[in-house]
């Protein structure tokens, strides 16, 4: 019998044999363009095709451009502006060229292992978690969750087979799933079936957001969040009686501290939470007598309420959607969903679904989607929210994840940043951490969880979560009180520590900013949504001929036009940083600096180094208490001078899918250096929300005069 290590050598000279398939048939090369970016190459038995995966929600773009299980001699192939050399000596070898014959990558199938071109920049992706931020120098396994020594401060794996290049092409391993190895000059993928057909898909851009497009092209482009939860998240753990849950609740209104929603622990992980115990969907009597009413109360201060969740099924299948009876099958996700619905219907707006790490992909993937059409099927016109520890490609369709359990200590804090990033760069936007770290430490005072929380209010979600929970409370600090002690007290920081009054003011000065630039955030959502281009970016997606830009993974872009370098050091006061080519004005003093080069910013506990990239149109709504509150102001629209720019302002009901019928303004900002001139237009498909039309204060970045004007859907131009 000829292994398939033998067999994979011989398809250039004869039919390459499939011995080690179970019908014994030869083996056939198959390329099929997925676009005019995308090819996808397949080995596998003849004519047989690839079977149906939610996970791929693309369809070819034309029909085979080559299919073989035997061939003399090199192929070329024309596609697009794109050639294809199919090579079948020994090893297989599919390279791609661009019409100047310059080699983009080369990828052989050989000796049971899939080989490709590593370049010689640095490589990302490959999902949530592991060694970062470049991905050279280490093998990558698909072994999901939470595990020592990364959890402490990576934080779980979701791991995803997606590697991208600076270089211009990206690689998506399909199938068979397996271990992906970086730590030569050549990339090698070592798949955990090698009888398994193999299913590669390979995507080159000369552009880094063609790149990360066709990926959401490929697995589904990111849902459209609701507005909400863009907002302050707070999480609660052990809860000592219904006064104190509803008296948390009161206490961020009376402090004016902004907030949309309050996420509550379940019992087991904590000796109280709100339910009986890990998997119960019965609240807790002890602090949830009147489960309805209590909602009802929070509902009407305009909080939202989030529910965690542990002990899934040991697998899941179907679709909550699928019809038939699934009464009798626990692992049917129609079924599972069930068990939510009472719950639900008292008017809970979301889930935490924790654990699952044990869960195949088939399964972490079946629950994923349940958090997402299970609501749905109740609520048909309300976008769901669900938080995730688990995930695997095609998860930005349906919810978010965050990066588990890490420590309250630096270490973990810094490694949050290029988690995010290479989260972001694998097609999941929807990102965040505990804010202070989830197990505390020595580590752990008032100064550390102001960092992570600044840190927290430039990432897509902005939640606090932690053990010792009311030191996660913006108001923690300055208690006295470690509230619910959940671990030894020699992991606490010293009582001394908690009489820090400068927590709570910073903490209200990065809620009130988060709050005033929802209508930035909320546009880059948006373009996250229809392009997959992620809200925190690596600044190797807008300088890709940068080399320093590119290598740099401490700080990132938060949408295009904002530059956030997190302060990662005690005792900080100053943090050097990276300014990409162009001109940057410092957000807190105005002052213009050239990019190109580092600077060394000085920084007190209250500053998080923020830069705007010349050009740049950013769009500021009122403080607010939470996002849906009505206030009297108008949206502040900020010109930062020295380069031509253009942006759009984008704005929906924030709740549910009219959106997708054409319910949405998007208005375009571009402005014009020479000319001083900044021109509003409504941009073709979108319309007015408000009849009345928009109240705009324009100012400039420099302090020049601001000027109010109405805008009600044409075109203006205002000069500064």
């Amino acid at each position: 019998m000829i292994s398939r290590r033998k067999a994979l050598a011989r398809i250039g000279t004869a039919a390459l044999s499939g011995a080690a398939f179970a019908q014994k048939a030869p083996l056939e090369l198959v390329l099929t363009p997925m676009s005019n970016r995308t090819v996808r190459a397949r080995l596998a038995p003849p004519g047989s095709t690839a079977a149906e995966d939610p996970v791929i929600v693309a369809k070819a773009a034309a029909a085979p451009i080559f299919r073989a299980q035997s061939f003399d001699a090199p192929r070329v192939l024309k596609w697009g502006s794109l050639r294809i050399r199919v090579s079948g000596s020994s090893p297989v070898t599919v390279a791609v060229e661009d019409a100047g014959g310059k080699s983009l990558q080369e990828i052989r199938f050989d000796e049971g292992r899939i080989s490709f071109r590593a370049g010689a920049l640095p490589l990302f992706g490959l999902g949530e978690g592991g060694p970062q931020y470049d991905r050279r120098g280490h093998e990558y396994t698909m072994r999901n969750g939470q595990y020592n020594p990364e959890q402490r401060t990576e934080g779980g794996r979701a791991p995803i087979p997606w590697v991208v290049s600076p270089e211009g092409w990206a690689i998506f391993f399909h199938q068979p799933f397996g271990v992906t190895d970086l730590r030569s000059t050549e990339g090698r993928f070592l798949p955990s079936q090698p009888d398994a057909p193999i299913d590669v898909f390979l995507v080159f851009s000369n552009e880094p957001a063609g790149l990360l497009a066709e990926y959401a092209d490929l697995t589904g482009h990111p849902h459209m969040p609701p507005l909400w939860s863009l907002g302050y998240l707070q999480s609660h753990r052990t809860l000592a009686s219904r006064e104190e849950i509803l008296g948390e609740a009161t206490t961020f209104r009376e402090k004016k501290l902004p907030c949309d929603a309050m996420i509550y622990l379940g019992t087991g992980f904590c000796p109280s939470g709100w339910n009986t115990g890990h998997g119960s969907f019965e609240f807790n009597k002890n602090v949830f007598p009147d489960a309805a009413t209590m909602i009802g109360e929070l509902h009407r201060e305009h909080f939202r309420v989030i529910l965690h969740l542990t002990t899934p099924p040991e697998k899941l299948s179907g679709r909550v959607s699928d019809s038939g009876d699934a009464a009798q099958d626990v692992n049917n996700a129609a079924h599972y969903w069930a068990t939510h619905r009472e719950v639900f219907g008292m008017g809970v707006d979301g889930w935490w679904p924790d654990e699952g790490d044990p869960l195949d992909v088939p399964s972490r993937f079946a629950r994923n989607r349940l958090y997402w059409e299970g609501p749905l099927r109740e609520r048909p016109n309300v976008r769901p929210f669900a938080l995730h520890r688990n995930g695997y490609a095609g998860v930005q369709r349906f919810g978010w994840l965050w990066s588990g359990d890490v420590n309250s200590d630096w270490k973990a804090f810094a490694a949050q940043i290029p988690v995010a990033i290479n989260t972001g760069l694998t097609g999941m936007p929807w990102w965040g951490s505990d804010t202070g770290g989830f197990i505390p430490t020595l580590e752990y005072t008032g100064e550390l969880f102001v960092r992570w929380f600044q840190f927290s209010a430039f990432c897509t979600q902005f939640r606090s979560h932690g053990r010792t929970w009311k030191l996660h409370l913006p108001w923690g600090w300055n208690t006295g009180d470690y509230g619910p002690i959940e671990v030894n007290r020699s992991q606490l920081t010293d009582e001394s520590n908690l009489h820090d009054a400068r927590v709570e003011p910073i903490c209200r000065q990065y809620l009130d900013l988060r709050y005033q630039l929802l209508p930035y955030l909320y546009s880059a959502v948006r373009e996250a949504h229809d392009s997959g281009m992620p809200v925190v970016r690596a600044l190797w997606l807008h300088y890709p001929d940068d080399p320093a830009a590119i290598e740099r993974g401490d700080q990132y872009l938060w949408g295009r036009n904002i530059l956030v370098a997190p302060v990662i050091a005690p005792g900080a006061k100053t943090r050097r940083l990276y300014l990409p080519r162009g001109a940057w004005y410092d957000f807190w003093t105005g002052e213009r600096a050239e990019g190109g080069r580092e600077i060394e910013r000085a920084v007190d506990l209250a500053t998080l180094p923020l830069y705007v990239r010349a050009g740049a149109i950013v769009p500021f709504g009122p403080v607010k208490q939470f996002t849906g509150e009505k206030v009297d102001e108008p949206t502040r629209i900020r010109v930062y001078p020295g380069a031509d720019g253009e942006s759009a302002l984008y704005e929906d009901d924030g709740i549910s899918f009219a959106y997708e019928r054409g319910e949405f303004m998007r208005i375009a900002m571009r402005w014009d250096e020479r000319a001083r001139q900044l021109g509003l237009s409504l941009v073709p498909g979108s319309r007015m929300l408000s009849p009345a039309g928009r109240s705009f204060e324009i100012e400039n970045a420099r302090g020049w005069a601001k000027k109010r004007v109405e805008f009600r859907g044409g075109t203006i131009r205002v000069s500064l």
